[in-house]
C-alpha cells in the first residue's frame, strides 16, 4: 500500500531559503509544514530531499558558503501564525541534500534563522524562537563550532524571549549581529500577546559577549530583523516592530547609530498574517535594498523611496529573499505561495505553481465520478481537485478554485456536485463559476462568532438540510437562502486563564471573555436528530432531538481551551463517538483522543500507541467496518484496528506533515495536510479484513475490492512534458492483495477465470521481464513492468484487465503518454464487466476470492453493444494469435537463408537470392503500425488486425458498422496469408530444410 500525491500543485507558506552562490542553478527552500525542496534547474523544477525525517516543518535553511555540499536545516515555521507547526531542532546534510543527520535544539520547536561562517562550515550561529504557546529555556541564539555536534547558548533573556535574527559580518565573522523575540500565541485562535523584551544586539568577539545597541533604536522593541551589505558592511538596515508599530531603519557605522530610513508606509506594511518585513542589501550596492512585505519592495536610494518591485492584488505576501552575492540578478524569493526565482533582477520569474506543499484544512469530496477532493487552501483560496485525471495524471487541467475563502471546510452539494459550500460562508456554482454569500448574519455580530474553520454539515438522512457552525448552529433547507438557529451560545462564558499564558496573562487581551466557537460538529448517521458539536474552548455538547434541546457532556479531564478539532459519530451506535481533541496551544504536544460509548456519560482517553508529540488534529471511523478507525495527527496517519485501543503508524511512504482531516470515500482514504495538499490511500480494503490471524497464516489472499474498467489517460495530444508538474492517478487495473508469511520456495502463480472457469489470464513471479529493444522513445516514459513477488510480507499487484498479450509483438507505446507510467500499446482486449475468480497459488497451496469488474460509471452503452464490442475484438486477438507464430517462424527462416547466403556461392546463391524475395514478399518488413491499408503479407495483415483492434478498443461506445465489416475480411485475409506461407513452405523451404 502507498499514498499517492493528488495535489494541488499550487505553493504554500515558504520562509526557509538559501541558494549556492557558486552553482547559480542550485537552490533549496523549506515549506512550513512540506520539508525540503531542490532545484538545479533554476526553479523549472522541485525535488523532495527530507521526506523520510520525523519533521516537516521548515522555519530556517543555509548553505554553508565555504562548502556546498554542508546544509542545515532548523525546523518548526519559526512565525507567529494561528495555524503554525513546530519542530523538533536542527538538522545537517553534507552531501548537498541527499542524506540527513538531526542534530540538538529538540526543545526548541521554532526555528526562525540560521547563520554560517562564510569561511567555517563548522561554525554556526542559530536563532532559536522556542515555543510558541509557553515559556521554555532553549530558546534565545545558540552557537556551534563542531557542525552542530554541540550548541552554547550564547545570548539569552528569559524562558519567554526567544531568537527572532541572527546574520555573519561576511567580512569579519567574529562580528555578529542578532535580534531577540518577545512574543507568544495565545490559546485561542487570534490570541498573540507582545512584550517588551526584544532588541538588536551586536557581538565583537564571535558572541562572548553582546550590547544591545540603541542610538536611534525605538525602545520597547517586540521583533527585528537586521540585514548587513556584503559591499559596505558598516551599512546595516533593520526592521524593528514595537507596540506603535513598524518602522525601517538605517545605520551607517555598524550599529553605533540608527536613522528612521523613509516615511513611506508600504514597505513597513506586515507580511499578510502579521509577520514582520525582512530586509536584505544588494550585494554588490549598498545603496539597493529589498523588504519582503505583502509585496517585495525596492529601493535605490538606501531606503528613502521604495517601488513596488513583485507582487500581486490581493497580497502574495513575501517572507524572506536571497540574493547571489556573486550575481544580484540572481534571488530567490520566499512567500506565502512558495518559492520563485529570477536570473534577471526581477523582469521574470520561474513559477511556484509547481510545488505541492498546499496547506489545507480539511477535506471534503463530492458524489461525481471520478471524485473531487475540497478545501480552503491557506494563503491561496480554495480548491476542488479530481482525484483521477483523464489523461493519465492529476493535471492543472484537473482542478480549480471554488469561490471559498482561504480558511476551512469547503462541501460539495451531496445532490448537486458542481455546488459547493465553503468558508464562512459562500454558495459556489461550476456551472455558472460564480459565488454568492449566503452566511447567517451577513455583517457578523456581538453574538456571531467566527474563526478561520467552521464546520459545513449535510445531514445524512436529509440532503437538502446543511448546518453551519459559528459560536451558535445554524441550519438551513433551501441551499442558504434562510437560516434557522438551532442552538443557543455553546462556548463557556466565563474561564480561568491558562497556566500557558504566563507573564502575559495581564494584557488586555488575555483576558477571560466568551470567545470561542463550535469548532466540531457531528451528526449520527444512523439516529436522525442526533448531533453532536464541540467547542474550541474545549465544551461537548449532545442533542438528540435536531437541537431543541442540547447536554454538555464535556469529558471531566478536559480544561478550557483544550479545542475539540474533530467529532466523528460512529457508524453503527447512536451512542457511540469519538472526540480528536488537539492541546498545541496550552503548549502540550501529546496525543488526545476521546471515546463514549454511552452519549457521553463517560469517556475514555484512547492514545495507546501514537507518538507522545503527535497532536491530534482528526480521527474517522470506517463506516464498513466497526472499530477500524483513522487519526490523523501533526506528523503523520494512525490506524486502529480494535476501536482505538491500540494504533500504529500507517505512515508508509507519506512524508511527515500535519495532516489535519480525513476522509473514507467509498475505499479509499483521503486526507488533507497543512504543508503537502491532498493524498489517497488507494483501496483500504486489506485494513478492513486485517486482523492478527491474517499474520499467523503462511499466506492469505485478501478479497478484491470491486474493479473499475476506466480508460486510464484518454489523451489524444502531445503528451505534457515530464517537467510539467502532476499528481498520481490511481492505479491501472484490478488491485489485488495478498500476504506472505515467509519468502515462496517456487513461483507464485495468479490465475483469473470467468464465470464459466475459463481461464482468463496467468501470471507468474517467474515470468520474463519484457524487454523493450530498439526503442523509437526515451525511457522515461515507459511503466515499469508489474511483478507478482514471492517475498515475505504484503504485496499488492495490478492486474490491467486484459488477455494475455500477444507474444513477440514488439511494444509500441501511445501518444497517451505520461512520465514513467507508460503502458505499450495493448495486442489483446479487455475483459469484460461480470464476475471472475482470482486463484492465487503459493508452494502449491492455492488461495482464492471473487473479483467483480464494473463499467466505468460514465459509460453508458448497454451491456450488449460492450459484448459485441468483445466479442469482434476477441475474434481478432485470435487472428493475432494465430498470426504471430507464423510471422516469428518466417522470420527466422529469413535469417537462415541470410546466414547461409553469406557462405553460398554460384547456383545455390542465386537459389537463395530467388527463396529470399520471394519470401521478403510474403512476410513483409512493415515494423511500425501505421494507418491505411496494407499489403496482404504477414507483417501487414498483422498491422491491419492491430489497427482494427484499436479502433475496436479506442472507446466503450457501440463499434460502428464499418469497422465491424472489417473483421471477416480480415480473417479470410489473415487465413489466406498463412496459407501462403504453408505452401511456400512446403514447396520451396522443404527441399533446403530451412522450415525446420
Amino acid at each position: 500500500m502507498r499514498w499517492r500525491n493528488v495535489g494541488p500543485f499550487r505553493g504554500g507558506r515558504t520562509r526557509a531559503i538559501s541558494g549556492v552562490a557558486g552553482q547559480p542553478n542550485v537552490f533549496y527552500f523549506g515549506a512550513v509544514n512540506g520539508g525540503v525542496w531542490k532545484t538545479t534547474d533554476y526553479g523549472r523544477t522541485w525535488n523532495p530531499i527530507f521526506d523520510h525525517e520525523p519533521t516537516g516543518s521548515i522555519g530556517a535553511i543555509e548553505v554553508a558558503p565555504s562548502d556546498p555540499k554542508v546544509i542545515y536545516v532548523g525546523s518548526g515555521e519559526g512565525l507567529h501564525r494561528p495555524d503554525l507547526s513546530v519542530g523538533d531542532g536542527m538538522y545537517k546534510s553534507t552531501d548537498a541534500g541527499a542524506t540527513w543527520t538531526h542534530l540538538g535544539l529538540q526543545d526548541g520547536q521554532q526555528i526562525s534563522w540560521i547563520s554560517v561562517d562564510p569561511h567555517d562550515a563548522d561554525r554556526l550561529f542559530v536563532a532559536v524562537a522556542g515555543h510558541p504557546y509557553g515559556p521554555n529555556p532553549e530558546r534565545g541564539i545558540f552557537r556551534s563550532t563542531d557542525g552542530g555536534q554541540t550548541f552554547q547558548k550564547v545570548l539569552y533573556k528569559d524562558e519567554n524571549i526567544g531568537g527572532n535574527d541572527v546574520k555573519i559580518d561576511p567580512s569579519n565573522p567574529t562580528v555578529v549581529y542578532a535580534t531577540l523575540w518577545d512574543a507568544r500565541e495565545g490559546p485561542w485562535e487570534n490570541g498573540e500577546f507582545n512584550g517588551t523584551g526584544g532588541g538588536v544586539f551586536k557581538s565583537t568577539d564571535g558572541g562572548q559577549t553582546w550590547k544591545q545597541l540603541a542610538g536611534g533604536l525605538p525602545s520597547g522593541i517586540i521583533q527585528a530583523y537586521v540585514a548587513i551589505s556584503h559591499s559596505d558592511p558598516q551599512r546595516l538596515f533593520a526592521s524593528v516592530a514595537t507596540k506603535t508599530g513598524v518602522d525601517l531603519y538605517r545605520s551607517n557605522d555598524g550599529g553605533g547609530s540608527w536613522t528612521v530610513a523613509t516615511t513611506d508606509p508600504r514597505p513597513k506594511n506586515r507580511i499578510g498574517g502579521g509577520d514582520l518585513p525582512v530586509p536584505a542589501f544588494d550585494p554588490k550596492n549598498p545603496n539597493v535594498l529589498y523588504v519582503t512585505s505583502i509585496v517585495a519592495w525596492k529601493s535605490t536610494d538606501d531606503g528613502k523611496s521604495w517601488t513596488g518591485w513583485r507582487g500581486a492584488p490581493g497580497g502574495d505576501d513575501y517572507q524572506n529573499i536571497w540574493i547571489n552575492p556573486n550575481d544580484p540578478n540572481i534571488i530567490l524569493l520566499g512567500s506565502d505561495q512558495g518559492a520563485l526565482i529570477t536570473v534577471n533582477g526581477g523582469q521574470s520569474w520561474s513559477s511556484w505553481y509547481n510545488q505541492p506543499t498546499a496547506q489545507l484544512y480539511h477535506v471534503n469530496a463530492d458524489n461525481a465520478f471520478p471524485y473531487r477532493l475540497c478545501s480552503g487552501q491557506q494563503e491561496s483560496g480554495s480548491v476542488c481537485i479530481a482525484s483521477r485525471g483523464n489523461d493519465g495524471e492529476i493535471t492543472f487541467r484537473d482542478w480549480h478554485p471554488v469561490g471559498a475563502e482561504e480558511y476551512g471546510y469547503v462541501v460539495p452539494d451531496p445532490t448537486d456536485p458542481d455546488i459547493i459550500i465553503g468558508g464562512k460562508l459562500t454558495r459556489y456554482s461550476r456551472r455558472t463559476t460564480q459565488s454568492q454569500n449566503i452566511a447567517p448574519v451577513p455583517l457578523g455580530g456581538p453574538d456571531f462568532r467566527v474563526i478561520r474553520t467552521e464546520p459545513i454539515v449535510f445531514s445524512p438522512f436529509d440532503p437538502h438540510l446543511m448546518y453551519f457552525a459559528a459560536n451558535t448552529l445554524w441550519a438551513t433547507s433551501d441551499g442558504g437562502n434562510s437560516w434557522k438557529q438551532v442552538s443557543p451560545d455553546l462556548t463557556r462564558k466565563s474561564f480561568e486563564v491558562p497556566a500557558t499564558v504566563g507573564v502575559f496573562r495581564s494584557q488586555p487581551a488575555a483576558q477571560p471573555k466568551q470567545r470561542g466557537v463550535i469548532y466540531a460538529l457531528a451528526l449520527s448517521p444512523v439516529e436522525r436528530g442526533r448531533m453532536w458539536a464541540g467547542t474550541d474552548d474545549g465544551l461537548i455538547w449532545l442533542t438528540t432531538d435536531d437541537g431543541a434541546h442540547w447536554n454538555n457532556i464535556t469529558p471531566p479531564q478536559l480544561q478550557p481551551w483544550q479545542k475539540v478539532s474533530v467529532l466523528e459519530a460512529s457508524h453503527t451506535d447512536p451512542q457511540t463517538a469519538y472526540a480528536a481533541v488537539n492541546t498545541l496551544r496550552l503548549d502540550d504536544l501529546r496525543p488526545h483522543i476521546y471515546r463514549t460509548h454511552d452519549s457521553g456519560k463517560t469517556w475514555t482517553e484512547i492514545v495507546n500507541g501514537i507518538a507522545d508529540n503527535q497532536n491530534v488534529n482528526s480521527i474517522r471511523e470506517d463506516p464498513e467496518r466497526k472499530g477500524l478507525l483513522f487519526a490523523a495527527t501533526e506528523g503523520t496517519v494512525y490506524v486502529s484496528f480494535d476501536d482505538g485501543e491500540h494504533w500504529r503508524s500507517l505512515r508508509l511512504n507519506l512524508p511527515a506533515t500535519s495532516v489535519r482531516d480525513l476522509l473514507i470515500k467509498d475505499n479509499d482514504l483521503a486526507i488533507a495536510t497543512h504543508g503537502r495538499g491532498f493524498w489517497i490511500l488507494d483501496d483500504i480494503t486489506p485494513l478492513r479484513q486485517w486482523n492478527e490471524n491474517v499474520t499467523e497464516r503462511e499466506a492469505f489472499l485478501f478479497t478484491p475490492e470491486p474493479a473499475l474498467r476506466v480508460r486510464w489517460n484518454t489523451n489524444t495530444d502531445t503528451p505534457l512534458p515530464p517537467d510539467v508538474p502532476a499528481g498520481q492517478n490511481p492505479p491501472d487495473g484490478a488491485v489485488l492483495n495478498y500476504y506472505l508469511k515467509s519468502a515462496a520456495s517456487g513461483p507464485v502463480t495468479l490465475d483469473i477465470t470467468d464465470s464459466s472457469g475459463k481461464l482468463v489470464r496467468r501470471l507468474s513471479s517467474a515470468d520474463p521481464s519484457p524487454e523493450n529493444p530498439d526503442l523509437d522513445i526515451p525511457t522515461y516514459w515507459l511503466r515499469p513492468p508489474e511483478r507478482l513477488s514471492g517475498a515475505a510480507g504484503f504485496h499488492r499487484f495490478v492486474w490491467d484487465m486484459h488477455y494475455p498479450p500477444v507474444s513477440g509483438i514488439r511494444p509500441e507505446y501511445p501518444i497517451a503518454a505520461v512520465p514513467e507510467n507508460t503502458a505499450p500499446q495493448p495486442t489483446s482486449p479487455w475483459i469484460m464487466p461480470g464476475k471472475y475468480t482470482v486463484v492465487l497459488t503459493i508452494d502449491g497451496q492455492k488461495y482464492s476470492q471473487p473479483l467483480t469488474v464494473e463499467m466505468d460509471p460514465r459509460v453508458k452503452t448497454p451491456v450488449a453493444d460492450l459484448q459485441k464490442q468483445f466479442e469482434l475484438s476477441y475474434q481478432v486477438y485470435r487472428e493475432l494469435l494465430q498470426l504471430q507464430p507464423v510471422i516469428e517462424k518466417a522470420t527466422a527462416v529469413a535469417e537462415a537463408i541470410k546466414s547461409k547466403r553469406q557462405k553460398a556461392t554460384g547456383p545455390e546463391a542465386a537459389k537463395l537470392d530467388d527463396i529470399s524475395k520471394q519470401l521478403q514478399d510474403i512476410l513483409g518488413g512493415e515494423r511500425r503500425r501505421r494507418r491505411g491499408p496494407r499489403q496482404e503479407n504477414l507483417t501487414g495483415v498483422r498491422s491491419s488486425l492491430l489497427q482494427v483492434l484499436a479502433m475496436l478498443q479506442e472507446s466503450d461506445h457501440p463499434v460502428v458498422t464499418q469497422v465491424a465489416e472489417q473483421v471477416p475480411k480480415l480473417q479470410q485475409t489473415t487465413a489466406g496469408a498463412i496459407q501462403q506461407w504453408n505452401s511456400f513452405e512446403s514447396t520451396q523451404l522443404k527441399p533446403l530444410n530451412l522450415g525446420k
